[in-house]
């Protein structure tokens, strides 16, 4: 099945590589796209050729978040499914193993979808960002509790409150990175890494994964359905309205 941004291919014969394909936008995420990966991800689990995903993004970038002009035509609603949502619930409950390969921007979402990945690899100059604050919403994908969990409060805190920008360098000394390596070096060491992964015994795989998650998973949930109630209530605020108002005004906000 083709979907509309989103290319797929198999490496090998046990990998499927999942691609943001949206290189004029930096692979800004619609939401068909959202849906699409949601799909992608479900097909995947079902599909027992398929042992390892990797995720990644064309023509230089991973993906830059949120479309903001596709987003502002329909923000989740309270007690509405959200393909923004969806997706982050299906990539939380994904039992096979996931693999990144970061390069160029990764911004805000595609910061958070990293923490739900087995392995991340980064190209050393790949820029990391999570403006939410800045946007005057709040962050998403259970990042409030795995990442403090992962590089502690005041570095979580740092990059959340500021919403600076950030290398694959600096996210890998971080812990937010496996291993980093040259842009042009990037994609062929992932693949490598990804078939060497799928040869393994996938039962096996798969189990080590799920115990790994296990006491996290609870928490993981509470904190997605938390931080996405927040969310919502943020996208009435007047800080939001100004926040987006300046964004597509190309100015400095007024709070």
């Amino acid at each position: 099945m083709s979907y509309e941004h989103i290319a797929t291919r198999r490496l090998g014969d046990a990998v499927l590589e999942v691609a943001f394909d949206r290189p004029s936008a930096k692979n800004a995420l619609t939401l068909a796209m959202y849906t699409a990966l949601t799909e992608i991800l479900a097909d995947a689990e079902r599909d027992d050729s398929i042992r390892v995903v990797v995720l990644k993004g064309q023509g230089g970038n991973f993906t830059s978040g949120n479309d903001l002009n596709d987003f502002m035509q329909a923000p989740p609603q309270p007690g509405e499914e959200s393909p923004v949502f969806g997706f982050l619930r299906a990539i939380v409950a994904f039992e096979k193993p996931l693999v990144a390969a970061v390069d160029g921007w990764a911004i805000g979402i595609g910061v958070t979808m990293l923490l739900h990945c087995d392995l991340v690899y980064a190209a050393k100059d790949a820029k990391l960002q999570m403006p939410f604050v800045n946007l005057a919403v709040v962050p998403e994908g259970a990042s409030s509790l795995l990442l403090p969990r992962l590089i502690g409060h005041q570095r979580a805190a740092e990059l959340l409150y500021f919403g600076e920008r950030f290398s694959g360098e600096h996210a890998h000394q971080l812990g937010l990175v496996n291993e980093v390596f040259e842009a042009e070096a990037l994609f062929e060491a992932v693949a490598e890494r990804a078939m060497r992964l799928a040869e393994k015994p996938p039962l096996a795989l798969r189990e080590s994964k799920r115990l790994l998650r296990r006491a996290d998973m609870q928490a993981v949930n509470a904190a997605l359905e938390a931080e996405g109630r927040v969310f919502i209530e943020r996208l009435a605020s007047p800080e939001f309205a100004e926040a987006i108002s300046a964004f597509f005004e190309k100015r400095k906000p007024n709070f």
